[in-house]
């Protein structure tokens, strides 16, 4: 990766993790600069990572050639606008990690013609195996989409959208997903405690089970289907429990569950972008 200077606006969780992981796969860390306004996170990370650390935004952002926009969504339009004026005048790569947050409104705040990459990452990129779909604005160059791609694979797999409309699709199926493995593995956790399994052993094979069958399925060519189909024996005791959960609809359930974190991604945007002047 070219070694641009990177400034994050925001030194949360996220903004750590990317920073792990670009310092990891051995970008210079002076080259990096976070701002907060929380002045013992700034020192944990400066000492951590050896990057360089402001309190003021527009200090770090004025000589960097990607800024990255890693505050919650709430604050984003409190964040932005301070930044208008210092961005506009060498119009740097922005990239943007808050959920929910449309480019039009982003490139209100900016300013306008801001070449900017919205993101879409979740949780599990804290640890480096995220999942991040990006979409990038008209005013992006080749040579930018491609930084951005690397910067945000240094969490996880990374994926394009053309369509802006896909990211509330997106929210809703990688953004919120981890939280329904989640919820299965702490409902077959609890099933196999009521079948009699000590809970630490319940525990344990619950969530060795999801990951061998997440591995599996990553390095198989074979979809999640055909792999169902592979390990459920006619007659077993996998096509009884195949069964039963069919009955209860699953499938159907998810496309509902999927459908509502959709549209709640949409009304949480048009509330996002709502401002006193647009």
């Amino acid at each position: 990766m070219t070694t641009n200077t990177l400034a994050f606006i925001g030194g949360g969780n996220m903004a750590a993790s990317l920073i792990s992981g670009l310092v990891n796969d051995e970008y210079d860390p002076q080259h990096i600069i976070v701002s907060d306004p929380d002045t013992e996170k700034l020192a944990s990370l400066a000492a951590h990572f050896r990057i360089k650390s402001s309190t003021d935004n527009n200090q770090a952002a004025a000589d960097a050639d990607i800024v990255i926009l890693a505050v919650k969504p709430q604050a984003m339009e409190s964040v932005a606008r301070p930044l208008a004026d210092t961005l506009q005048q060498n119009k740097p790569l922005v990239i943007s990690i808050a959920a929910g947050i449309r480019e039009a409104d982003l490139q209100n705040w900016l300013g306008g013609a801001i070449p900017l990459v919205r993101t879409m990452p979740n949780t599990p990129a804290m640890i480096q195996t995220g999942a991040i779909v990006l979409h990038a604005s008209s005013y992006v160059s080749t040579k930018q989409r491609n930084l951005a791609e690397s910067i945000m694979r240094s969490v996880g797999l990374t994926r394009w959208v053309d369509n802006e409309e896909l990211m509330d699709a997106v929210t809703a199926l990688s953004g919120s997903g981890p939280a329904y493995f989640f919820l299965v593995m702490e409902a077959m956790e609890a099933a196999g405690i009521e079948l009699g399994i000590p809970a630490d052993t319940a525990r344990l094979l619950t969530l060795q089970t999801a990951l061998g069958a997440a591995k599996m399925a990553m390095e198989s060519s074979d979809s999640p289907a055909i792999l169902r189909q592979r390990v459920t024996s006619p007659g077993g005791t996998t096509e009884s429990a195949l069964k039963t959960l069919n009955e209860g609809e699953l499938l159907p359930l998810f496309k509902q569950a999927l459908t509502a974190a959709r549209d709640r991604s949409i009304e949480l945007s048009e509330i996002l972008g709502k401002t006193d002047n647009g």
